[in-house]
């Protein structure tokens, strides 16, 4: 089903407008960040001014989001299907509001490494253990982590994990350097 324009516009601006508000800021605070008057912003916003193009590109830039964010159809994919990670051993789902994140459901089968194993790189992770125990280590300190509890840490501190006492099943979100951090650890 095709949107007319003035559809993407309504839909354009009520976005604006949210994201602005989301993010705190003022009509005032916004059209400085996009180097806009604020009733230009204003006349945006509420229908008053036709949006163009260029406009368009910088307040998304002054929203620190994307032009797929502002313009995608209310049409939205709401179910997607995972992808098998070869690299990492598991399933990847996309964030597709988040396109740096991915969801990654592991299975961990044997115990941590040795703590001199241990790698240190860019990003952030968060867990989940869905079933089973997980021993992360992070740093000089030991967490165990069983069904229903999550970890998140900054992954430039040295980690790894393994299970404890049989399989344990994870789901991770991850940004994009963990993700390549965890691939240059595969490689070694």
């Amino acid at each position: 089903m095709t949107q007319d324009i003035g559809e993407v516009e309504g839909l354009v601006r009520q976005r604006l407008r949210a994201l602005r508000l989301a993010q705190g800021l003022s009509l005032a605070e916004l059209a400085a960040r996009a180097h806009l008057s604020q009733s230009t912003l204003s006349r945006i916003e509420n229908g008053q001014r036709r949006l163009a193009l260029d406009q368009l590109v910088t307040l998304a830039r002054a929203l620190d989001t994307g032009l797929d964010e502002l313009v995608e159809s209310q049409e939205e994919r709401v179910v997607s299907n995972a992808e098998t990670d070869h690299a990492l051993d598991s399933l990847r789902w996309r964030v597709r509001r988040s396109p740096d994140v991915v969801m990654l459901r592991r299975r961990v089968t044997g115990p941590p490494p040795e703590p001199s194993r241990m790698r240190a790189h860019a990003g952030r992770e968060w867990l989940v253990v869905l079933s089973g125990t997980l021993t992360l280590l992070l740093g000089d300190r030991r967490h165990r982590v069983e069904a229903n509890q999550s970890a998140e840490f900054d992954t430039m501190v040295p980690h790894a994990f393994g299970a404890e006492g049989g399989p344990v099943d994870v789901l991770m979100m991850v940004d994009r350097a963990a993700r390549r951090g965890h691939r240059d650890d595969d490689d070694s």
